[in-house]
């Protein structure tokens, strides 16, 4: 009667994704002596790679992929003629570069940049009427920005003080009444408004 084998005495797997059996074909291609016929091996595996993993054919190169995997689960022992060529073990190990996270000034982070952006460029706008549908439309988006971050009641002449602010005068709403309900807009972004909390007062004991 045959020992139980455990995963933990068994060869490494490296990308454990193909399985042990996969693992095995690639360790006894590399053994085989004749260059043809190790080729002709690697290109059998490469297919059963790609039947096991139907995914990657979304990807794009997804051969070329599949080609990467079989050198990375042969340790980059296998010596075989490949259709790419064969990449270099460091380069897959490097880390990547680190990216500069963008960094926007904004003077009032809970309206957004872009939508202080889109104030700057709506106040040069020279056509009275296209100004004043901006203007409408902006007053509206400062407000549902503001609503989404802090979910609760905001002076309507808050807001139209602002969007004048941030135009640098060019921009003034004459309608308050443009300006849309606050319980609208936070219905509208799927936000449930917070609701004052209530304090309650100790009530003293008479004597």
């Amino acid at each position: 009667m045959n020992a139980l084998s455990y995963n933990t005495e068994r060869a490494q797997l490296y990308i454990p994704e193909y399985g042990r059996n996969v693992q095995n074909m690639i360790n006894y291609a590399k053994q085989i002596e004749s260059r043809e016929e190790r080729n002709l091996a690697a290109r059998a595996i490469i297919d059963v790679m790609g039947q096991l993993n139907p995914h990657l054919r979304d990807v794009e190169d997804y051969t070329h992929k599949l080609w990467t995997h079989l050198f990375i689960m042969s340790n980059f022992e296998i010596d075989v003629d490949s259709p790419y060529e064969i990449p270099e073990p460091e380069s897959l190990s490097e880390r990547p570069k680190i990216m500069n996270y963008p960094r926007n000034k904004s003077k009032y982070g809970h309206f957004g940049h872009y939508a202080e952006k889109m104030i700057k460029e709506a106040s040069k706008i020279t056509d009275e009427e296209e100004k004043e549908y901006l203007t409408e439309v902006l007053a509206n988006l400062l407000k549902k920005n503001y609503l989404v971050f802090h979910t609760q009641n905001v002076e309507n002449s808050a807001i139209i003080s602002h969007l004048k602010e941030l135009s640098n005068g060019k921009l003034k709403l004459a309608d308050i009444s443009l300006l849309k309900p606050t319980n609208s807009i936070l219905k509208q972004v799927g936000v449930t408004p917070k609701k004052p909390s209530k304090k309650h007062k100790s009530k003293k004991r008479r004597k």
